[in-house]
């Protein structure tokens, strides 16, 4: 008899897959949408386990506490500003309107007022390409271009913490603990590499084991994966050729 897959485990909510969110520091973002000026000190530099980047602690001039993901070059003592009217300097947050072209940023908006979605990661930046309107070109890490509402708000500077990826990882036990650590799910097996009994994408001993199907919305949970109600399947034929 099978085993439940992966994804009804997840849903059972057990410790194998819950993430340790108690020991977190606490959400880093954007203060509350301002358009006046807002300083604020750096008084400490953490580290979260929820997060690949340091935190930087800030105490605005109204007493809010709030976490920041620390840029590089940051320090304790350092005052950094929040608003429309700021320096463009490395710890400032601004709106995407008023930032110049080829400016790094980190911990951008995806809607006004959302505390910051993108580049979050340590070592990492995205880069202002250009203006047009009310939106704004950006450039993400993976060289992928998104345009986002002028108003939404990103921190000048690169992500602190680059480098964490090249260290080699040369052991499998190594990465083991490291996944440990976090709680991730550890190895991830595919579907398709697993026995029947295991998987519905598992199939008999070959090299080529996927039976991967299309599946009806009504399906059972331990059915339900892969190309689930899919609207077309198989090749597409362009609409001149299918008119000839």
């Amino acid at each position: 008899m099978g085993k439940r897959i992966i994804t009804q485990a997840r849903g059972k909510g057990g410790p194998r897959y819950r993430a340790p969110s108690f020991r977190y520091a606490g959400k880093a973002a954007h203060v509350n949408p301002n358009k006046e000026k807002v300083s604020g000190e750096i008084v400490g530099l953490l580290s979260s386990q929820g997060h690949s980047a340091p935190l930087a602690e800030v105490v605005y001039a109204d007493g809010v506490k709030q976490l920041m993901i620390a840029p590089e070059g940051i320090k304790v003592g350092m005052t950094v500003d929040t608003g429309e009217k700021v320096k463009v300097q490395v710890g400032n947050t601004l709106p995407l309107d008023v930032l110049p072209e080829g400016t790094l940023i980190y911990n951008i908006e995806g809607t006004p007022g959302d505390g910051g979605q993108f580049c979050r990661a340590s070592g990492g930046s995205a880069r202002v390409i250009a203006h047009s309107g009310e939106k704004v070109i950006i450039e993400l890490p993976s060289k992928r271009q998104k345009t986002l509402h002028s108003q939404c708000r990103a921190t000048v500077g690169v992500v602190a913490g680059g480098g964490r990826p090249d260290k080699p990882i040369l052991k499998a036990g190594t990465r083991h603990y490291m996944m440990k650590a976090k709680n991730k799910l550890y190895p991830i097996v595919s579907g398709s590499a697993m026995n029947a009994v295991d998987h519905p994408f598992g199939n008999k001993r070959t090299s080529r084991k996927s039976k991967a199907r299309p599946i009806p919305r009504n399906a059972p949970p331990g059915r339900k994966v892969g190309m689930v109600a899919a609207r077309q399947t198989g090749r597409k034929v362009h609409r001149k050729r299918r008119e000839q």
